[in-house]
């Protein structure tokens, strides 16, 4: 290699490295960095979980913030989600009744709280929804989907090899046998038992009455507050006050709101494309997805 090609691959690579660190820095001005400076101010932390439930690490993550965070004393979770994936709403469930052992945890339901938005709030100190709030949706939903005719109209045949006859319950592309659909049955009935028991451990109510309304109805807030999933009628500033009395704040609390999670910007650059299309979404339109969802 000839000395003057080494000398512009070397300044190249300088330049590139140089672009990279100004677009890491502008990158951090904009989108900010988890900060872990104590809050020295008493106050009212508040978390939001917006929409579906597809992943529950970044409110995982504030969660356990705020409960390091000696300075807040009581949090208030948001709700407005129609539900979302079993797994990450009953991980969101299992992090809010641990806060709510060594914290208090006011939920306050939006428009819509139901199904896995209902789980991850059964388990909080106290519950506030509006009137007309739409919750409960006590229930799980596995939805699949057959194309085999299509595949028959233009000529596509599938193959499959497995290893038992269940390895392939759900496919696409061929119909769903009575044995696939009572094994998937008692899987859907397991998880849905799971549910009813969070609900009744959470709301502390006996379980025979949760199971009176854990047929995947919807209920209004009011309805809500009349079978004890709810303890208040009000609104997100009703909750703050709240969560400010409970915690012994004098006069009116002031929010915290949970600092922007740091973004590894190596990752970003490495995964491109690929880590958006494999990531939660990615992952929610698999073919079989079991949901606490709201239809």
């Amino acid at each position: 290699m000839s000395k003057k090609m080494m000398v512009f691959i070397t300044v190249t690579l300088v330049s590139l490295s140089l672009l990279f660190a100004v677009s890491i820095k502008i990158a951090q001005t904009i989108i900010g960095e988890d900060g872990a400076t104590p809050m020295s101010k008493e106050g009212v932390g508040l978390i939001e979980v917006k929409g579906m439930i597809l992943d529950s690490k970044e409110t995982i993550r504030q969660l356990r913030y705020f409960l390091k965070q000696d300075a807040v004393r009581a949090v208030v979770l948001r709700v407005d989600s129609p539900g979302g994936i079993v797994a990450p709403s009953q991980e969101i469930y299992a992090e809010v009744k641990k806060f709510a052992a060594k914290k208090k945890i006011i939920v306050s339901m939006g428009s819509l709280a139901a199904s896995g938005g209902y789980y991850i709030s059964a388990p909080a100190t106290t519950i506030y929804a509006n009137p007309g709030t739409i919750t409960a949706s006590i229930g799980v939903i596995l939805k699949l989907s057959n194309i085999e005719t299509l595949m028959d109209k233009i000529g596509i045949k599938s193959y499959t090899l497995k290893t038992g006859k269940y390895k392939d319950s759900g496919s696409p592309v061929r119909e769903l046998s009575a044995e696939d659909r009572a094994m998937l049955q008692s899987v859907i009935d397991n998880t849905h038992e799971q549910f009813v028991r969070a609900v009744a451990e959470g709301r502390k109510l006996p379980i025979d009455d949760v199971r009176k309304i854990a047929d995947g109805r919807i209920l209004s807030g009011e309805q809500a507050k009349e079978h004890k999933l709810v303890d208040r009628l009000g609104t997100l500033q009703d909750a703050i006050e709240e969560a400010g009395r409970i915690a012994g704040i004098a006069g009116e609390p002031e929010l915290q709101l949970p600092p922007k999670k740091k973004v590894n910007y190596l990752d970003l650059f490495a995964e491109g494309a690929e880590g958006a299309i494999n990531g939660p979404l990615g992952r929610a339109g698999s073919d079989m997805k079991m949901m606490y969802e709201v239809e």
